[in-house]
């Protein structure tokens, strides 16, 4: 482990002496939707593979909330996490188009169906937002720092919204404005990169908190000052190795300083 890399649950300062700005990942980090989310991929993959089972006359393993949602989806664009699963059980499918509806057996029309799953998800049980992630944007906007948000879900203003968070940032990318502006997703380091724009800041002068292993190896690559990594799930030590400067499991033991 490198020297200036360390698990702390110890007080970490960020400063205005060193930083301008702190850009936040929503699902994980802000929110507590990745079970939501885990669960609407386990029903999509699970039915499809079912489906797919049934007429090729073989079984595919289902789809596994421990192993594969880290592994194959969390933190990726919608389509990517489809297509990386699916070839992980051995199918490739036709990548299709952004309109494609849930029926349709292409990338896109089983991401679709996925996104249907998750929007019942939220609208029945709702989000939750961390108490402590949502203080310590407060805190930070109150000593002058600069935030954003940054998901590659689609559905960020409708889950911010959800837990009443949706002008808590100064910016915002997103699903949607990455596929507008045709930004790659993590572990490209380009929307993170975008939101440091939108501030009008450098990447240096900014601080990344990810929970997923793509974000902080997104983080790391786009030369931000400082990479947290925000450890829901117990892989710290994963974190550090894709790129976190440190790992807090706590965003509370985060000590503001003007």
């Amino acid at each position: 482990m490198p020297p200036s890399r360390a698990v702390t649950t110890s007080v970490t300062t960020i400063d205005r002496a060193g930083f301008d700005a702190a850009i936040f990942d929503l699902d994980g980090v802000i929110t507590r939707t990745a079970t939501l989310h885990a669960r609407a991929w386990k029903q999509m993959f699970d039915d499809y593979l079912r489906r797919r089972g049934e007429r090729d006359q073989r079984e595919y393993a289902p789809f596994d909330i421990e192993a594969d949602y880290l592994r194959y989806v969390d933190g990726k664009p919608r389509y990517d996490g489809v297509r990386s699963f699916l070839q992980a059980r051995g199918i490739d499918l036709a990548r299709g188009d952004p309109h494609d509806p849930p029926t349709l057996e292409t990338i896109c029309g089983l991401g679709a169906r996925k996104n249907e799953l998750f929007n019942l998800l939220i609208d029945r049980e709702g989000a939750e937002a961390f108490e402590h992630a949502v203080d310590l944007v407060k805190r930070l906007s109150a000593a002058g720092f600069r935030t954003a948000v940054v998901s590659s879900s689609k559905n960020c203003a409708a889950i911010l919204r959800s837990v009443g968070a949706l002008d808590l940032f100064d910016a915002r990318v997103d699903g949607t404005h990455a596929e507008a502006r045709g930004l790659r997703g993590k572990p490209a380091p380009d929307t993170f990169l975008a939101a440091a724009e939108e501030l009008g800041v450098a990447p240096k002068r900014a601080v990344v908190f990810e929970d997923a292993l793509v974000g902080v190896a997104a983080g790391r690559a786009g030369g931000f000052g400082r990479v947290v990594g925000v450890d829901r799930t117990g892989q710290a030590a994963a974190l550090l190795e894709h790129g976190a400067d440190v790992v807090l499991d706590d965003l509370a033991a985060i000590e503001v300083v003007e």
